[in-house]
């Protein structure tokens, strides 16, 4: 495993690279959600096939990134990704987000198509909400913090079982550590984000994955979004929500290997 702090501007971010260490690996980019960090993804990365480079990192405002005063465009999100994946010589690699990560994802897809190869849209959409919606969070978390929406966040990402066990309780102190700033900002780069037109204009291999439980992407959003990809598949997994890598991670790793298998990525 090695870690690096790329400078962009005014901005520090944070990244890792776990498995092969060699820019000629297949790669695979994780991209995180809004309020959660790198580690979203510890869960998977044991269950990945072995001889991959694995790249994750921050985003502004989370982990342990810098937190720039808000607000966040989702262009500046890119840029920050696109940075990282550049100093990393990140090149055909397999790009996974979910939810703002793979809003992030359709937009680097559309102006990088060296950096990526094929693509997974996770628990996520070209559009998702509106702008009141992401403004009411914003005035809520400036107010009174993240542990105001905190509760409201866990029902919408995790299922009853989950919600009422002892694992819930890393993902709810993950969200209320995130900083007010780099959560207020991601949340205005995702209230002026619309990417149907660009994103019905990729033609790379495209995998779209939802929860059937996702109260925060619901699976018909995330299907509508890869439905405007040409050739692209759609999986649900069965009693996930918005996170399915945290309570599905044998099954959602396994969606992801046999897509490398299937676009010969592995």
């Amino acid at each position: 495993m090695s870690e690096h702090f790329i400078q962009r501007g005014d901005v520090t971010l944070y990244a890792r690279v776990d498995g092969v260490d060699d820019p000629a690996a297949p790669t695979v980019v994780l991209a995180n959600s809004l309020g959660t960090n790198l580690h979203l993804w510890d869960a998977v990365l044991p269950l990945l096939p072995e001889g991959l480079r694995i790249v994750r990192m921050d985003k502004r405002g989370h982990g342990k990134s810098s937190a720039p005063e808000a607000p966040y465009t989702m262009g500046a999100l890119i840029s920050d990704t696109e940075a990282v994946c550049d100093a990393l010589n990140v090149r055909d690699a397999m790009f996974v987000g979910l939810s703002i990560g793979g809003m992030i994802a359709q937009g680097l897809a559309v102006k990088r198509f060296d950096i990526i190869r094929t693509l997974v849209l996770s628990n996520t959409a070209a559009k998702i909400g509106m702008p009141k919606l992401w403004q009411d969070r914003i005035d809520t978390v400036r107010t009174k913090g993240l542990e105001a929406l905190v509760d409201g966040i866990m029902q919408k990402w995790f299922t009853r079982d989950f919600r009422n066990s002892p694992a819930v309780t890393p993902w709810r102190d993950m969200v209320c550590a995130t900083s007010v700033e780099g959560y207020c900002g991601c949340c205005a780069a995702i209230s002026g984000t619309d990417f149907y037109t660009p994103t019905s204009g990729l033609r790379c291999p495209t995998l779209g994955i939802a929860g059937s439980d996702d109260g925060s992407t619901p699976a018909d959003l995330v299907r509508e979004t890869i439905d405007v990809i040409p050739g692209s598949k759609f999986e649900i997994i069965r009693k996930a929500g918005h996170l399915p890598c945290v309570e599905k991670p044998e099954e959602y790793t396994a969606l992801l290997t046999q897509f490398m298998k299937d676009t010969g990525h592995i």
